[in-house]
């Protein structure tokens, strides 16, 4: 049972990423296909995607720091996973970057404004990252190259 599932959801993401390039691209319509994002986000977009339109994608969208994982991101992308967790009507959540990257990883940046790692540890700076490993729908990293 378990491997028809997984059949199934790698099916999905499959389908979904090839239209979101052909999407991009400009090679076909998109007719299944509502934007969710409301001005709320700076730094991730949230879509629905899929016949459906029950797969929730969530891009990162930080392109000049290559996706770099700061606090802001983190809180934006805890609060959209909370939002489609709670929403029936989405079945699975999907994230990815851009071409160029998914993410750099955490914003080095950000963390160099703090004078220790102590510091770092206690100002609860990837305390929204926990938010990710509690969401319970079938989430799914879509890493391109």
């Amino acid at each position: 049972k378990m491997a028809s599932v997984g059949r199934v959801v790698g099916s999905l993401c499959r389908n979904v990423l090839q239209q979101s390039v052909r999407v991009e691209a400009g090679m076909v319509p998109l007719v299944h296909h509502r934007l969710l994002s409301t001005g709320q986000y700076q730094n991730i977009l949230v879509e629905r995607r899929g016949a459906n339109n029950n797969v929730a994608l969530i891009k990162l969208n930080r392109p000049k720091a290559l996706n770099a994982l700061c606090d802001a991101l983190m809180s934006e992308l805890g609060q959209a996973l909370q939002e489609q967790e709670k929403d029936k009507d989405v079945g699975c959540i999907v994230i990815t970057g851009s071409d160029r990257a998914f993410a750099a990883g955490a914003d080095i940046k950000e963390m160099q404004q703090m004078e220790s790692f102590a510091e770092t540890y206690n100002s609860n700076f990837l305390n929204d990252w926990n938010v990710i490993t509690g969401c319970r729908k079938p989430t799914i990293a879509a890493v391109n190259g």
